[in-house]
């Protein structure tokens, strides 16, 4: 193994104990912001995922996004649709499914914990130059893509 490839591991496994430690929310709280707890921010995210896949969101398709079970994900969707962040459609495919959808309300969530995350994000890319930024983007872009052609999810 090359240095190189132990440095990569090195480093995700510092992401994945920040992820664990719900660093960005604590971050957030810290700044005094506020967020839905880290279980329906990722909620959130996987709505928009599967809406901007063109597969509409649904309670077992979001369990498994988020890798919990189903009772789980149907607790979490009923605290997001009483938060205003989710509705409820029946899907036009089959009725007997309910859908998944963003209100407004929560895309407006959505919005704003994209600018915090990416402002966290560049806040800690401050001092590069903006080519590594970018090369920074191209390569993690690509190392999540082919990480994913694995079929580790």
């Amino acid at each position: 193994m090359t240095d190189a490839v132990a440095d990569v591991e090195r480093a995700m496994i510092a992401i994945r104990r920040s992820q664990a430690r719900r660093s960005l929310s604590k971050l957030a709280r810290d700044r005094a912001e506020t967020m839905p707890d880290q279980a329906i921010q990722g909620l959130l995210d996987a709505v928009e995922a599967a809406e901007e896949s063109g597969e509409p969101g649904t309670v077992t398709s979001l369990a498994a996004a988020l890798t919990i079970d189903q009772p789980r994900a149907s607790r979490l969707v009923a605290r997001a649709v009483e938060g205003g962040f989710l509705r409820r459609e029946a899907d036009q495919r089959d009725g007997r499914r309910a859908v998944l959808v963003l209100t407004e309300t929560g895309r407006a969530e959505v919005t704003r914990m994209h600018e915090f995350r990416r402002s966290v994000f560049a806040e800690a890319m401050a001092d590069w130059p903006d080519d590594d930024r970018r090369e920074f983007a191209r390569l993690l872009t690509a190392f999540v893509r082919n990480y994913g052609a694995l079929g580790v999810k």
